[in-house]
């Protein structure tokens, strides 16, 4: 190791990413998988904002709250793999610490974002089903045009004090961050200084974030299954029933992996750093993946028009 990652310095010019400590070997083959699921998130999440795009009669609030989502996936994924995969195939673990800071911002801020459009696309479908007779009056394109921006702002402000606090510190230890990306904790973890204010403000938002989108959402499906168990056909049932029970799959399988890791990196001494390094990067790799194919897909409209284009194409 060189003298230059381990003598005393207050700000670091670059940080040092390790990649996956413990599986160094491994790298080559583990990038794959991760080459894989950002290549289908890219081309997945883009086929969603075309077709919407380029379809009228997808001018409504569910696909608006979608293209928001897809938007949002793909920041959140080209923040984080493309990096990634340069440090396991080129070896290229340099960043530059303001450049560290903002890929912190954007996975932290879009990880927000992401649940509160969760969110709206929850209160969507509750007045769809429950209300569908208001469903137009209610969410019109300025109410679906504010929701969004509430949902962007609330997780631009409420992740703005993490990189102003993370350049605060001075860095007097080492420069070099044991993770595959610039991780909140595993950057401040390096200062030498009190970061309880920062720790605990980002527990705080965490906590607040997923416990009240979390209550939000529960509140609305639970609403929506009592309408779905009271319609008088059993396929009206079952139908609506499959297509709800994907939604919440994909809203369990976006929230738990990240309270997991969060837990873990908090408290979970015990476990091994490459464990929870993989389940940080595979639970912001795999949503921006799951996401078209469950609510894009799975959605009638959009596969319609999607082999609508493909077999006009191809004859």
């Amino acid at each position: 190791m060189s003298d230059s990652n381990t003598t005393d310095f207050i700000n670091p010019s670059t940080f040092i990413l390790l990649g996956i400590p413990g599986l160094e070997a491994a790298h080559v083959w583990i990038s794959i998988p991760f080459c894989t699921m950002y290549t289908i998130a890219i081309l997945g999440n883009f086929t969603i904002l075309f077709i919407v795009k380029m379809e009228p009669n997808l001018h409504g609030p569910m696909y608006y709250f979608l293209c928001m989502l897809a938007t949002s996936d793909l920041v959140l994924s080209t923040s984080i793999l493309p990096k990634m995969l340069a440090i396991f195939w080129f070896n290229s673990r340099e960043i530059d610490f303001s450049a560290c800071l903002t890929q912190m911002y954007f996975i932290r801020c879009f990880s927000v974002i992401e649940s509160g459009i969760l969110v709206a696309m929850a209160f969507d479908r509750y007045v769809a089903i429950c209300d569908p007779l208001r469903h137009s009056t209610t969410l019109t394109n300025p109410m679906v045009a504010t929701i969004g921006l509430a949902v962007v702002l609330r997780g631009g402000i409420l992740i703005l004090p993490h990189p102003f606090l993370a350049r605060q510190w001075p860095y007097c230890r080492t420069n070099i961050i044991p993770h595959s990306y610039c991780e909140h904790m595993a950057v401040v973890k390096l200062a030498c200084a009190d970061i309880r204010v920062s720790s605990y403000y980002s527990l705080s938002v965490a906590f607040l974030v997923t416990s009240l989108d979390m209550f939000f959402i529960t509140v609305s499906y639970t609403q929506i299954l009592r309408a779905i168990f009271s319609l008088p056909t059993k396929d009206a049932r079952v139908k609506t029933f499959v297509t709800c029970g994907s939604h919440i799959f994909v809203i369990l399988a976006s929230y738990i992996p990240a309270l997991f890791s969060f837990l873990t990196n908090r408290f979970g001494h015990n476990v091994a750093l490459h464990f929870h390094i993989l389940i940080a990067n595979v639970y912001l790799a795999v949503p921006p993946i799951v996401h078209p194919i469950i609510y894009g897909v799975r959605t009638k409209e959009i596969w319609d028009r999607l082999l609508h284009l493909l077999t006009h194409k191809w004859t």
